[in-house]
This record gives structure tokens, C-alpha cells and sequence, in this order.
């Protein structure tokens, strides 16, 4: 029988290198006295002071070993030798320097005071010079997969500190498959400098050029903090270069790992140039932890990105509700297979079923609510107005009723900024949601309502039927070129509902920072431009007219409301007059009462009782007094 390997013994490796490293640096030390010694003297060093040079080792060797060993040099990887590598050599040399001098001078060893500073000096560069020659020696001796055929010659635009480290990061993994040929930085400053042996050729006006003067193959734009009107100039540079580009993420994206292992396609997400969220992790662990949590609509696109941000603070138990089954099963799967020690429970339900609701608060009594479920197709919901304010109204307060007789602490409604001076009836709707939830504070919790724009990708918005006409060739249809809306992406969105959801004190009504509106066409064009197209050119861009019950641009406050800042940037509240339920509530029941009899007019009528700045739009009034056909249902999540 052959004979087997023995397992490697960890400790015996560990100490074999050990031994290796302190003779490494026994040698430098010893090295560095000696040399020290001879420049002192010309090289010729007196009779007189070779005894002094041997009692000198004895201290310098036994204080400079411990030195190394104290900040870890000797654990210190020489083949990926770094700055803060280099910084630590020096202080350890200046320590060990230091406290030599001390216990030489305490001795009375009459070694000169020059020897000390030479012999710095010369032990700092050859410690760095051994770690530097090891990495050099490493990375040249790289093997690089691919040949001529399967290298992309690639121009790095950005030449600051994430150009530098994608370099960095690309050389250093062999699989990745890029030649970096040069920069572009769009900082005349930078311009004809030389980063890491890459010179930087131009600006992205140059682009087209240099990309053609150097025969590439690819574009990584590396700008993470690049802001949307940044991000979207250097997008149109890199389609007039007529050569493929990526990216890198966001800090807020970035993982650990190498950058290389995270260039990515270009998404319509980073023209927004939305900074990351700071999220109060403990707060909000706090109020999650250990807890059950309920979450109303949680199949559509809100709703199953609050499970998943939810997930992260480790709650006991999530309760998706919703009445949209496929995609509630797929969440299930999907939560099931990504997250662990979460237990997430489906529950198939409508929120205008307040006796199914009643039933799902008994069987898990949630101490958390988040209500995300709503009809919110604006031009849909403006034909389905019955429908709308059968959900959106009364299915708020069935969840909100049911959360206050179960004892629900803390329940957060998801608003919308079409709430604010409402022209439709989903907006509408959504305001009086509002007015619900201020009306009925629980005796002990806090219940409130997050007010934000549009997000990019949900369901609905206008990103995926854009995509969809692109595929088709176009053309993409604009309702009016001076559209425009505030954009957030879902996690940021969600993110910051789980924020709002641990600020305040009851009744308010949190507004999210969405930053600055975003025209639609622009939008469009950015979209085409992604895809490889020309806007105009190879894709055509459609006026279609305002459709009924839409603004130009929406608003995300009353003035009336009273804006207060709160200490989170991009979280702010506004903090009216709480309307009473005494006032609400028969308000409410002449609302249902003109829902049952099916009367548009006199629905209308009704609601802007409710929000006296609600504006119908005229298509809907036209059709106030017309008879009722029929409204069919679809799904609340």
C-alpha cells in the first residue's frame, strides 16, 4: 500500500515561517548597524569602535525584532505589501530606533549620535525594500489567462482614486481579461499625467478619438460618486465613441471583494446620482428585532422589498399579506432560499376583507405593521374610481382599525407624493389614507405614513414599458416634454421607510428626500442611449398628450403642513393639524354610502369634502353623471 501524505500541521507551517521571517529581518538588522557603521567611518572603521559596533547589536537586535513583533510585520503578507504596509515599517524602525537610543545612552555605549539616524534610515528602506521587490517579483510572475484573441483593450474613464484601485484590482487577478491601455478623466488637471504607469489621454469630449487611436474594445467608467448629470454626459461621450461600456458600482453597492469582480453593465439607476443611505442600524434593529411583522401588499414591488429589507434586522416572523398569489409565492420561494432565521409566512388575503384581516392579526399578532397595499395605475384608477376608493380608503382603515383592536405599536403606511394637492383619484385616495391614519392613533404606539415619489422599476412605472418599446423598435411615447417626476430606486425607498418607521412620535406624515425631478423625455433618452440606440435617430421619441387626472410635475408638501427637518438628511416631516375621527369618521360614511350607491358625482362631491384641494380632472367630471357600466376588480398588492 502506498504510503499516504500526512496532513499539513497548521502550527508547524506557521512557525517554520515565523523562523524564516525573524532571519529575514535578524539579517536587515544586522545589515543595517554594520553599513551604519562603515558610512560613519569612510568605510574603515576604527579598532576603537568595533567592540562598540558588537555591544551596539546587542541592544539593537533583541529591541527592533520585539519592535517588528509588536506592530506585526512579521505577519504582514510582503506579497501584497501596501502603503499602510510601508507606514508601519517606518513607525516600528522609529520605535525600535528610539527606545535603542534610550537603554544605549542609559549603558553609556559611546556610539555615535549620526550612526543612529544612518542606520534608520537604511534599516526603513531595506525592510520596505525586501517587501517591495517580493510584491514586484509576485506580480510579474503572474500568469495572464487569455491571449490576443480574448484581451479587451479597455480605456478606465475616471483617473481619481477608483480608476487607480480598478487598475490595481484588474492587474492583479489574472482571470479578468482587460488590457488597460489608458485613462480619460474629464479634470484638465489630470490631463498628460501618468497613473500607475497609464497615461491619461484626454477628457470624455475626447473620447471618441482616443478610443479609436487606441483600437479598444471597452469603456469601464469608474465615478462612483459621479452625480446623474455627470453620470449621463459621460454615458452620451462613451455612445459618440461607439465602443461598449460598463461600470462599477456605488459605495453603497460595493461589497468586499475586488472591484474587477463587480464591473457591470450601465444601469438607468446610476443616472439618478442618488448618494448612499445612512441607516440608524441599531434603531431600527431595536424596533425589528424579535418581532413579528406584517406587511400588507407585500407581492408587488414595495411590498416585497420591505420583506427583504425587513429580513436584515432579525425579526422573528414576517407575514406577507397580499391577495396577488403567484407573485406572493414566488416571494416565499425566494425568501426561503436567500434568507435564514427568518420565518416568512404567506397569507393570502384582501384588505377589504376586514374579517380575513381580523383572522390573520389573531393567528400572528404582529406588533408591526407596514401597509404598502394600493391601487396606484393613475389613469386606471381613473376609471375604476369605486374600485379605488374601496382599496385605497377603506382598505386603509380595515388594516388600521384591525392593527388598533390587536394592539399593533407601530404601523407605517406607504403614501405617495400625488397626495399632495391631488388632480386624480389614486392621489386623492392616498391623502384621505393619511387622514385616516392620523385620526386613529393607537393608546400606546405610534402609527404614521411615508411620503415619496416614483421608484424606479416597480410595477407600473414608466422604466419597464419604455424598455419594452425599445425592444420593439420604438417608437417610445412621452405624454408632454415638460413631464417630469421624482425618482428613488425600490431598496433606497424601502430603506428609508424602515428609517422613517422609528422617528416621531405618532401622526406624522414623513416625506422622503427625492432629490431633483427628473424629466421624463430626458429619462426616455437616457433609456435608448443605455440600449445602444440614438434617441431620434434609431429609436423615435412620441408626444401622446397629458392622459386625464396627470400634473406636469408633482409636489411632495402642503404648505399649509408645516415642513420641520428631522436629524436624518433625507427624511423630513410634516406635522399639521390632526383631524379628528369625531370629524373623519362621518365624513368616511357618507363616502361609503355614495361608493354603494354608485354614484360618480355625488363620490366626487364627497372626497373633495375630504381634501378640499382635490382638483378632478375635467375628463372625469364629464363622465360624473354618466351611467355606471361596469369596474372590474384586479388585485390590491
Amino acid at each position: 500500500m502506498p504510503d499516504r501524505a500526512k496532513p499539513t500541521n497548521p502550527r508547524a507551517v506557521a512557525l517554520i515561517r515565523a523562523a524564516f521571517v525573524y532571519s529575514i529581518e535578524l539579517v536587515v538588522v544586522l545589515a543595517a548597524a554594520a553599513a551604519a557603521f562603515l558610512l560613519r567611518f569612510d568605510f574603515s572603521i576604527p579598532p576603537l569602535y568595533v567592540p562598540v559596533l558588537g555591544t551596539a547589536l546587542l541592544v539593537w537586535i533583541p529591541v527592533k525584532l520585539a519592535s517588528f513583533r509588536f506592530l506585526g510585520l512579521d505577519r504582514r503578507w510582503a506579497r501584497y505589501a501596501s502603503m499602510s504596509d510601508l507606514m508601519r515599517i517606518a513607525a516600528s524602525n522609529l520605535i525600535g530606533s528610539f527606545v535603542a537610543l534610550i537603554l544605549i545612552l542609559i549603558f553609556q555605549v559611546p556610539v555615535p549620535r549620526s550612526i543612529f539616524v544612518i542606520d534608520l534610515l537604511l534599516c526603513v528602506t531595506m525592510t520596505a525594500g525586501l517587501r517591495v521587490t517580493v510584491r514586484l517579483m509576485s506580480d510579474l510572475a503572474k500568469p495572464r489567462t487569455g491571449g490576443p484573441d480574448t484581451t479587451r483593450r479597455t480605456i478606465i474613464y475616471g483617473a481619481g482614486n477608483a480608476g487607480a484601485s480598478l487598475l490595481r484590482d484588474i492587474e492583479q487577478h489574472p482571470g479578468v481579461n482587460y488590457s488597460i491601455v489608458c485613462f480619460v478623466d474629464d479634470n484638465a488637471h489630470k490631463q498628460g499625467l501618468i497613473l500607475q504607469g497609464k497615461n491619461v489621454l484626454g477628457t470624455g469630449a475626447d473620447l471618441s478619438w482616443i478610443a479609436k487611436q487606441q483600437n479598444a474594445d471597452l469603456i469601464l467608467v469608474a465615478v462612483p460618486s459621479a452625480s446623474g448629470v455627470q453620470m449621463r454626459r459621460m454615458l452620451e461621450h462613451c455612445n459618440a465613441a461607439g465602443v461598449p461600456y460598463k461600470t462599477i458600482p456605488g459605495v453603497a453597492e460595493l461589497m468586499e471583494g475586488g472591484l474587477a469582480g463587480q464591473i457591470r453593465d450601465v444601469a438607468v439607476e446610476d443616472l439618478l446620482g442618488r448618494t448612499p443611505v445612512n441607516l440608524e442600524h441599531a434603531r431600527i434593529t431595536e424596533t425589528l428585532r424579535g418581532q413579528v411583522v406584517l406587511v400588507t401588499g407585500a407581492a408587488g414591488s414595495i411590498g416585497s422589498e420591505i420583506c427583504r429589507q425587513i429580513a436584515k434586522f432579525e425579526p422573528r416572523m414576517i407575514v406577507g399579506f397580499d391577495i396577488a398569489e403567484s407573485p406572493l409565492f414566488y416571494l416565499e420561494q425566494e425568501l426561503a432560499r436567500t434568507i435564514s432565521g427568518v420565518r416568512f409566512v404567506a397569507e393570502i388575503g384582501s384588505i377589504q376583507n376586514a374579517a380575513r384581516l381580523r383572522e390573520t392579526f389573531e393567528m400572528y399578532a404582529p406588533s408591526t405593521v407596514y401597509h404598502a397595499a394600493a391601487y396606484k395605475h393613475v389613469p386606471l384608477m381613473e376609471q375604476h374610481i369605486f374600485e379605488a376608493i374601496e382599496n385605497n380608503v377603506f382598505g386603509t382603515l380595515n388594516v388600521v382599525q384591525t392593527a388598533r383592536e390587536f394592539g399593533v405599536r407601530e404601523f407605517v403606511m406607504i403614501s405617495s407624493d400625488k397626495a399632495v394637492r391631488p388632480a386624480n383619484i389614486m392621489g386623492a385616495t392616498k391623502r384621505i389614507a393619511e387622514l385616516v391614519v392620523r385620526s386613529l392613533p393607537p393608546e400606546d404606539g405610534k402609527y404614521v405614513s411615508v411620503r415619496f415619489g416614483n421608484v424606479l422599476g416597480s410595477n407600473g412605472s414608466v422604466v419597464p414599458i419604455f424598455k419594452d418599446q425599445i425592444a420593439r423598435g420604438g417608437p417610445v411615447t412621452v405624454t408632454h416634454p415638460e413631464m417630469s417626476r421624482y425618482f428613488m430606486t425600490i431598496p433606497e425607498a424601502c430603506q428609508l421607510v424602515l428609517q422613517a418607521s422609528t422617528m416621531g412620535q405618532g401622526g406624522e406624515i414623513f416625506v422622503l428626500d427625492m432629490g431633483e425631478p427628473v424629466k421624463i423625455v430626458d429619462l426616455a433618452r437616457n433609456l435608448i442611449l443605455l440600449s445602444g440606440f440614438r434617441p431620434d435617430h434609431d429609436i423615435r421619441i412620441e408626444f401622446t398628450g397629458v392622459r386625464p387626472g396627470e400634473k406636469l410635475t408633482e409636489e411632495l408638501s402642503l404648505l399649509e403642513e408645516g415642513l420641520v427637518d428631522t436629524h436624518h438628511s433625507k427624511i423630513r416631516v410634516f406635522a399639521g393639524i390632526t383631524p379628528l375621527w369625531e370629524d373623519l369618521g362621518p365624513q368616511l360614511a357618507e363616502l361609503r354610502r355614495s361608493c354603494n350607491e354608485k354614484v360618480r358625482g355625488s363620490l366626487i362631491e364627497r372626497v373633495r369634502t375630504i381634501v378640499p384641494e382635490y382638483k378632478p380632472s375635467s375628463e372625469l367630471m364629464v363622465t360624473a353623471e354618466q351611467p355606471i357600466m361596469s369596474e372590474t376588480s384586479g388585485d390590491n398588492s
